[in-house]
């Protein structure tokens, strides 16, 4: 269950710099804070951050002992908000930066991650981007993608909360996009990780980081290898309401897990002359999976039921983008295109032993999974400052291929093969206008997609041929109204689409025994969604909201049962409409105010890194679900959150995190029976002028972090368990190395896409 506070460690002058961005930043946090919590504070102590000074154009001498003099005006935050978004930077961050992109997506303000897989955005679904473009992957693929990527390798993370019509309409509610490092330095710069991750489990993940700038061409490797090993507890208790009385049977499962990932990531960056750049990247993942499970059965009419076995997986994903940058005149207007492709392939396969009443029974199985994709993208954008109206245009093609062969053996010699085909093409092209009147700043945009998407495979025993062709138009409107220079107030409204993914549609499953079965559902339609919001924001770190969500065909994962039968079917099932009401609220206490008084609180604003703060998050989600008849009453959702820094003596940093989500309420249409909980906590120094970090880390410390739930469906109620080894403890050490020499010339060109999506959080 993740909750809030979804690269390359700098060298020794671009850490220094750092640390005096993340100083003005805090203070521009704590004042803001303080402005909501004291009115003893007044406005003007808030700082301007319309500067645009950067740190090539602050710095005055490349002497390493000499940076931490040097005064910026333009500041990295930890956490920035405004109308449309909220930016996360996660390497700076010790509780954020030091494990997988997957577990620090998880910690993200307003970030569930649901009881049965999958992550929301203050109740709202959400797609995946990294560093702009959507990931083809979906389903657990996505999450073990997510897991095998080391959170440092995230310059910082974006929720974006109504998409607009920039963004593929296929995002359902809501986007995380990670955009991950881009900073070279001068000469050959490098930086070694390692995070010894362990409880009863052992789990290094070592890394190594080179980068460097020759001319024109600035460049950056990241290699890196994962070992974890772990385990997980889960069990089903499940009644078969459709026998008179009802049958019930209960199962629970020991699975442990060992994962070995290798991963690549190259980057080259070229300026072909002072207003072009040509970006191309190369990232590689290869992984080899093992499981080892042992199951036990027990029912109203079942002797024990014994199922234990292997599951092994092989995996790799081979990633190439190629993007061109350019300003075209003087006057703002750029052009970016962007080229990617990327290739994923798995043959997972499993071999079980199964014993009921002294008799011997096997399920076996194996499969080739493929996935080619192939992107082509560009976005342009024209000013016009005198009227102050800016129009973006731009298109995309993309064509998503996967097969899926599954053979089958179950209590059988004879093979079953089942065989999946999935293809999708996308073309579309979207224009959005902006124009500013006075305090009021107006947006509507248009997308138009054309999806043609072809699935064959098996259903009722036929092979089945469904095409599905989609031409829509997506609209988009916003308005923001500047009530002071700090403080605004916001409304949108978005129309989305959502494609079922080859993961929910698939008839191929991992789970086959004599009383389960998994299996995608290839008749699901594409569901549609109308998002509502209203948000005011105030100094770019407080913001109260409200979203409201109507979907229409809205897939959900549930378990099912045939009339007179005691075999679950896990599988996803498609409801009529679906609404969600999300109220949220952020906002940072600075405790350095309330316990040393004010002036004390002002003289610590000189070095935000000795400053003590919580920063809290608090949501409340409702479902309502029409058409469907449950055993239980749809209560709301509440969820508490919150992040704290308090530095201890001799420069140790210490940051905590915890969350909630109490027992009762109702998470899509899933009850939760026990609250879900985790504290966390960890320690950081920094030694050897800043080129050394040292962490140490414990992750659910009182080990609560389990999933309890009730999920009622046709002829069954299921009690579902999980509980994984969360209770981690890690030893994180960074070390940086090289030429530390910052240049002021960058091959960096800000383009719109950078300024909505890409770069440092300033």
């Amino acid at each position: 269950m993740g909750q809030s506070s979804p690269e390359a460690q700098p060298n020794c002058s671009e850490r220094s710099g750092e640390n005096q961005n993340n100083q003005s930043q805090m203070k521009s946090l704590f004042l803001a804070a303080l402005f909501f919590a004291a009115a003893a504070v007044s406005a003007q102590e808030v700082p301007n951050n319309q500067s645009t000074t950067t740190v090539q154009d602050t710095v005055k001498t490349t002497k390493v002992n000499e940076l931490k003099e040097v005064t910026l005006t333009q500041q990295k935050k930890f956490i920035k908000i405004e109308s449309d978004k909220t930016t996360v930077a996660i390497k700076d961050n010790p509780m954020l930066g030091t494990g997988n992109a997957y577990d620090a997506v998880k910690k993200l303000p307003g970030v569930i991650a649901s009881p049965t897989g999958g992550l929301s955005l203050n109740g709202k679904g959400v797609a995946i981007y990294i560093d702009g473009a959507p990931s083809t992957l979906s389903g657990s693929d996505l999450e073990n993608y997510l897991a095998s990527l080391p959170a440092n390798a995230i310059e910082k993370v974006e929720l974006i909360y109504n998409p607009g019509a920039a963004f593929d309409a296929n995002a359902s509610g809501s986007i995380i996009n990670l955009v991950t490092s881009s900073k070279r330095l001068k000469g050959i710069n490098a930086s070694f990780n390692i995070n010894y991750n362990f409880n009863k489990y052992q789990k290094p993940s070592p890394q190594i980081l080179l980068n460097g700038k020759e001319k024109n061409l600035s460049w950056q490797a990241m290699i890196g290898y994962n070992y974890i090993e772990r385990e997980q507890r889960s069990g089903l208790g499940q009644t078969f309401t459709s026998f008179t009385p009802n049958k019930y049977i209960d199962q629970d499962k020991l699975t442990v897990t060992t994962n070995r990932n290798f991963y690549a990531r190259f980057g080259t960056n070229y300026k072909l002359n002072d207003k072009s750049n040509l970006l191309l990247n190369y990232n590689t993942t290869f992984s080899n999976d093992r499981n080892v499970f042992d199951g036990k059965t027990t029912g109203s009419e079942i002797s024990d039921y014994i199922n234990t076995g292997t599951n092994k997986s092989k995996a790799s994903n081979h990633e190439i983008s190629l993007q061109y940058k350019t300003k075209l005149d003087t006057i703002g207007r750029t052009l970016d295109i962007t080229a990617f492709t990327n290739a994923f392939n798995q043959d997972p396969n499993s071999k079980t032993n199964a014993v009921e009443n002294n008799v011997a029974s096997y399920n076996n199985f194996r499969n080739n999974f493929g996935l080619l994709n192939y992107y082509l993208k560009y976005d342009l954008a024209i000013p016009f400052e005198k009227i102050n109206l800016s129009i973006n245009t731009g298109g995309k093609f993309n064509t998503i291929k996967v097969e899926n062969t599954g053979f089958y053996n179950l209590n059988s010699p004879t093979t079953e093969i089942i065989d999946f085909d999935y293809k999708e093409t996308n073309l579309a092209f979207y224009a959005e206008v902006r124009k500013k009147i006075k305090k009021l700043n107006l947006t509507a945009g248009l997308r138009y997609e054309d999806f043609n998407v072809d699935r064959t495979g098996i259903v009722d025993n036929t092979r089945t041929d469904i095409d599905f062709k989609n031409r829509n138009l997506f609209p988009n409107v916003s308005a923001l109204y500047e009530i002071t220079s700090d403080v605004n107030l916001s409304a949108s409204y978005s129309r989305k689409i959502q494609q079922p993914s080859y993961y929910v549609l698939d008839p191929n499953g991992g789970n086959f025994d004599q009383y389960n079965t998994s299996t995608g559902n290839l008749l699901l339609n594409p569901s549609f969604y109308d998002n509502f919001e209203l948000k005011a924001s105030a100094f770019q770190f407080v913001q109260l909201g409200a979203n409201y969500t109507v979907a229409k065909d809205h897939n959900l994962f549930i378990l099912n049962a045939e009339p007179g039968e005691t075999v679950s079917t896990q599988t996803f099932q498609q409801f009529d409409r679906f609404k969600t009401m999300s109220l949220y609220a952020n906002f940072p206490i600075p405790l350095d105010y309330f316990f040393k008084g004010k002036e004390e609180f002002k003289k610590r604003m000189n070095n935000i890194d000795k400053m003590n703060y919580v920063f809290l998050n608090i949501n409340y989600i409702k479902n309502m679900t029409e058409g469907y008849d449950f055993s239980f009453k749809s209560k709301p959702v509440w969820n508490y959150a919150a992040q704290a820094q308090i530095m201890l003596p001799w420069d140790v940093k210490n940051s905590m995190t915890y969350f909630i989500l109490p027992a009762g309420g109702v998470w899509e249409i899933y009850k939760i029976t026990k609250p879900i909980q985790q504290f966390d906590i960890s320690f950081s120094k920094d030694f050897l002028d800043k080129n050394l970090k040292i962490g140490l880390h414990a992750f659910d410390v009182f080990n609560q972090n389990e999933v309890n739930a009730l999920i009622s469906s046709t002829n069954l109620q299921t009690k579902f368990y999980e509980k994984n080894d969360s209770r981690t403890f890690r030893i994180s050490l960074t070390y940086n190395f090289g030429n530390l020499k910052i240049q002021k010339d960058n091959t960096d060109i800000e383009t719109e896409k950078v300024r909505t999506g890409g770069g440092f959080v300033k």
